[in-house]
């Protein structure tokens, strides 16, 4: 079930999270030469939505910021902000409370940037939390050569990978190519926390 791009909830303060969003989403989208009206039709989101996106006044839903990243040729990392990938032979660390987090402002869904150079390797490592009775919905697919792998760290877990489903517990991992539309559920009552490495070929 993909969200609807005109219910997110009204931040009661325009937070961080919001503005640097909505900043880089303006900056990808001038440096592509597009208006609203084209990023409005390549990622099916309503141009007062991206307008309120991009003045960072609405903080976005998971399905519409992954929709928005997908129409800009971005990944949601760089939208939401990560840390420039580290040079070769260069060791970084990222402190906890350094994280980058992205969180839905519907559900409660939080994505937190655990990789301290995204995109070194050609992978970045992100952890998910789904609180109970909580979906992200389905997600656009990445471009091919786009590889996700998963590990539950606790709770139980429903991916839907283009018409397949897979459930799994605490402890279960999972591998699948993500150039299907799919996306991830928690349907029990306690809260479901998991680990996902998303690697690009290039």
């Amino acid at each position: 079930m993909v969200e609807k791009d005109g219910n997110a909830a009204e931040p009661e303060h325009g937070d961080d999270l919001a503005g640097a969003f909505g900043g880089n989403v303006r900056r990808r989208r001038e440096e592509a030469g597009l208006t609203l009206e084209q990023l409005s039709t390549q990622s099916s989101v309503s141009r007062a939505m991206l307008s309120k996106v991009e003045r960072g006044e609405k903080s976005p839903t998971i399905g519409v910021a992954s929709r928005i990243a997908h129409a800009l040729d971005a990944s949601l990392s760089d939208l939401i902000g990560a840390p420039a990938a580290a040079a070769s032979g260069v060791a970084i660390a990222m402190r906890k409370n350094d994280r980058p987090v992205f969180r839905d402002p519907e559900t409660g869904f939080e994505r937190h940037i655990v990789s301290a150079a995204p995109g070194a390797g050609g992978a970045e490592m992100i952890v998910h939390y789904l609180p109970a009775q909580v979906s992200t919905g389905l997600l656009p697919a990445y471009p091919p050569g786009t590889e996700k792998q998963l590990v539950v760290l606790e709770g139980t877990l429903t991916v839907a990978i283009g018409g397949i489903t897979e459930t799994l517990n605490t402890g279960d991992s999972l591998f699948f190519q993500a150039d299907a539309d799919h996306g991830f559920a928690n349907r029990t009552n306690a809260p479901c926390e998991y680990i996902m490495v998303i690697s690009r070929r290039s």
